[in-house]
């Protein structure tokens, strides 16, 4: 079923890359029949399976593609421990426009792919999918949360990673201003998928100024028919006065552009990879005076909703974990503080640190 991969310089710049970033293992799909074409990315199965979401989207060349997985299984893996999981970091990306290729052959076939892995990589939704989607693909493979309440699963998980958003948001505002209220607070949330609107609605109802911006008109019109809020063109949501940045939608948002046009005192929202470059960018924002929420700690409420259904799941209990976020944001911005590196950098440091010493006992066993 899987493609050779080609030779010379892209497989070179891949296994490169792989390298640099730590990765496990790398899969690349292809299907004619159906018109697959998917990337599996596992970082890291320390700590356990690596579990994490699959994402369909338009990329505009394969090489996007193949940075995106490599970018988001290597945050999984750091969202896994961080969030005290025994889960290991994996992704994977079906190329494609979920309005308009997506179907049951297809994600069936992915499912095949996805169970030849046998259990090292669990798959769950992500951007483009949904539970029904899940559904299919558990046709082909055990290996799959993130299922339907009538399969036995947990249904969507973003309510909890609406809610782990929301409880690093509050911690943010705690660390900054002294008092976590967001009453009055602007908060300009990009993004008005599902993880966006159950964000949005936490702040509606906690007296937030909300304004919203998204790709997508239908998205739009659905939240502004269920919520007061102000809606802003996609273009120009870096350049409004707002207290809070909150990005819901893909990632690499904050790069050289718009960080030189963002006017806001905090980020903290659900997308993945905030940071185009982790580095370079999480230095400027720092510099800037901007609190940055590191993204793979307070979005790892769906990671803990999901992990919910292999542990047993329980809603309560996953809402409850979800609380601990905003304990350990306040952690995370004081260390990052007091040893004078970015918030990005202190969160990698401790979710590291976790994956190294359970890999010492491994080594020992």
């Amino acid at each position: 079923m899987e493609t050779a991969v080609k030779t010379g310089p892209v497989m070179s710049n891949v296994l490169k890359d792989m390298e640099n970033m730590g990765h496990e293992q790398v899969v690349f799909c292809h299907d004619e029949a159906t018109g697959l074409k998917a990337i599996i990315g596992i970082h890291n199965t320390v700590l356990g399976p690596a579990l994490g979401g699959t994402r369909m989207w338009h990329y505009s060349n394969d090489a996007d593609a193949v940075e995106d997985v490599l970018r988001l299984s290597r945050g999984m893996s750091f969202k896994a421990a961080i969030a005290g999981l025994n889960l290991g970091g994996g992704k994977a990306v079906i190329i494609g426009d979920s309005r308009t290729q997506k179907n049951e052959a297809l994600l069936r076939r992915f499912g095949k792919f996805v169970d030849s892995l046998g259990g090292k990589y669990i798959t769950a939704e992500d951007v483009g999918m949904g539970t029904r989607d899940m559904e299919y693909i558990h046709m082909e493979t055990d290996h799959v949360t993130g299922l339907p309440e009538y399969l036995g699963g947990s249904g969507d998980p973003s309510p909890v990673t609406g809610y782990g958003v929301y409880m690093g948001m509050k911690a943010s505002a705690k660390y900054l201003w002294g008092n976590d209220s967001l009453s009055g607070k602007t908060v300009a949330v990009q993004g008005a998928g599902h993880v966006g609107q159950y964000l949005i609605s936490h702040l509606v109802k906690e007296g937030a100024n909300v304004m919203v911006a998204d790709i997508f008109e239908d998205r739009l019109k659905d939240c502004t028919s269920k919520y007061k809020v102000e809606v802003v063109d996609a273009e120009k949501i870096y350049d409004v006065s707002m207290d809070i940045y909150a990005p819901c939608a893909l990632g690499a948002t904050l790069n050289d552009d718009t960080l030189d046009r963002l006017k806001c005192s905090i980020v903290a929202g659900g997308a993945n990879n905030q940071l185009k470059n982790e580095k370079d960018h999480g230095r400027k924002v720092m510099e800037k005076g901007i609190v940055y929420a590191p993204d793979f700690l307070i979005n790892s409420g769906g990671l803990i909703n999901v992990y919910g259904e292999i542990a047993g799941y329980d809603k309560e209990v996953a809402m409850t974990k979800a609380e601990y976020i905003y304990g350990v944001t306040l952690e995370i911005l004081q260390y990052a503080a007091d040893n004078k590196i970015s918030s990005g950098e202190a969160a990698i440091q401790y979710a590291q640190r976790r994956i190294n010493s359970i890999a010492k006992i491994n080594q020992t066993l």
